[in-house]
């Protein structure tokens, strides 16, 4: 099972969705079969019925307040292909059974035309829209469309692949805009609403719960995922999932699937760290992160207890790139850091997130487990060559 970015609807073909993980789904929930099946004994005050019409009216309030500011984005561009006869994989179309042939023979690379779906959200009234970085890509021409059936060229301020993040701008004023909340207070378990255009189905509203938080998947080392059982699929990509205060806690970005659409496992963007990436986007037009030099690994109980800790903790450093700022720090392979500017390291993926939110140039304080004992360095942070 592979992961992929929410494609979008013109995007997919027959190869693409056999293999891939796309983004943003909703959560099939069905309260009425945990009703059929209730003891007839059950207690009289829990009453199933009247929860479902608690939690149906929480979500209608958010499709009604916020529905109004979550957008349609479609894109139009080139891609290039090998081989004129061949489609692009994500076209969504059939593959010339030749493509491969002429592939390996280096044909020329002709350009293809391309066209795709997203969601996204407006999150200032004078026209800022978020969206994920992969809806925009390639992209020679974006359309924003409102609910009030409104349609905007939009230019895009800036696209950050890492933490698959984008932000676009459109000429209107007096907008609604969403609410930002705070995905640190979710708790796993609770249940969330996203808003998006499925299949190019303009302001669906699906519902789920957190799963997970904090899930790092391959290659996206930057980003805690919030995980989710939302059902998402191709087009929903870009838009904003909502806590049942209808805040924006995070932006569906991915799901898991050996279909290509949803199977119970989709991932959303913190929104902290996606309006960080935006302000960088809107001031700069793009990221700046910051840079150790080092390889990283677990610190599992057996290498703990080899290095005399009392417990497994922190992040083990496996190399040190020569010249790097933690080599010029001091940082050696086998040492341990458990604390990055006083915040303690309780994953692996948390080192390079903290580190990468910092601007080049700051100075950070590292707590390190070396040789048996605590000691404490400082480093000057380089600028990552992923930026």
């Amino acid at each position: 099972m592979q992961k992929t970015p929410i494609a979008s609807l013109f995007r997919w073909s027959a190869a693409s969705l056999l293999l891939a993980t796309s983004f943003v789904g909703g959560y099939a929930y069905s309260q009425r079969n945990a009703v059929d099946t209730a003891r007839a004994d059950a207690p009289p005050a829990i009453s199933a019925p009247a929860e479902r019409a608690s939690v149906n009216a929480d979500f209608a309030d958010i499709a009604a307040q916020q529905g109004p500011a979550v957008v349609n984005i479609s894109v139009s561009g080139k891609v290039k292909t090998a081989y004129p006869g061949a489609r692009n994989p994500q076209d969504g179309g059939p593959i010339d059974p030749f493509a491969e042939l002429f592939r390996r023979f280096q044909a020329p690379q002709q350009e293809t035309p391309m066209q795709g779906l997203g969601s996204g959200f407006i999150v200032d009234p004078d026209g800022l829209i978020l969206t994920n970085a992969h809806v925009v890509a390639n992209a020679d021409e974006v359309t924003v469309k409102l609910t009030d059936a409104r349609e905007f060229r939009a230019k895009v301020l800036g696209s950050d692949k890492l933490s698959d993040v984008a932000v676009l701008k459109i000429d209107a004023h007096k907008l609604p805009t969403v609410r930002i909340g705070d995905p640190q207070r979710a708790r796993v378990g609770e249940w969330v609403v996203a808003i998006g255009s499925p299949f190019g189905l303009e302001n669906t509203v699906t519902a789920g719960i957190v799963s997970a938080k904090s899930r790092t998947l391959p290659d996206d080392g930057y980003v805690p995922f919030l995980q989710t059982d939302v059902p998402i699929n191709p087009g929903n990509s870009g838009g904003p999932l909502f806590n049942t205060a209808g805040e924006v806690i995070g932006i569906n970005s991915q799901i898991y699937s050996r279909s290509g659409g949803y199977q119970g496992l989709s991932f959303a963007i913190p929104i902290d760290v996606a309006m960080k990436v935006e302000k960088q986007l809107v001031e700069h037009g793009k990221v700046r992160r910051g840079r150790l030099g080092i390889g990283i690994e677990p610190v599992t109980s057996d290498l703990a207890q080899t290095l005399g800790m009392d417990k497994p903790a922190g992040v083990l450093v496996g190399s040190v790139e020569r010249g790097s700022p933690a080599d010029k720090a001091g940082l050696q392979p086998g040492d341990v850091v458990l604390q990055f500017n006083g915040q303690t390291l309780d994953s692996t993926h948390a080192l390079p997130l903290l580190v990468s939110e910092l601007p080049p140039g700051s100075t950070a304080q590292l707590s390190v487990w070396h040789q048996g004992k605590t000691r404490e360095l400082k480093v000057t942070l380089g600028e990552s060559k992923a930026a």
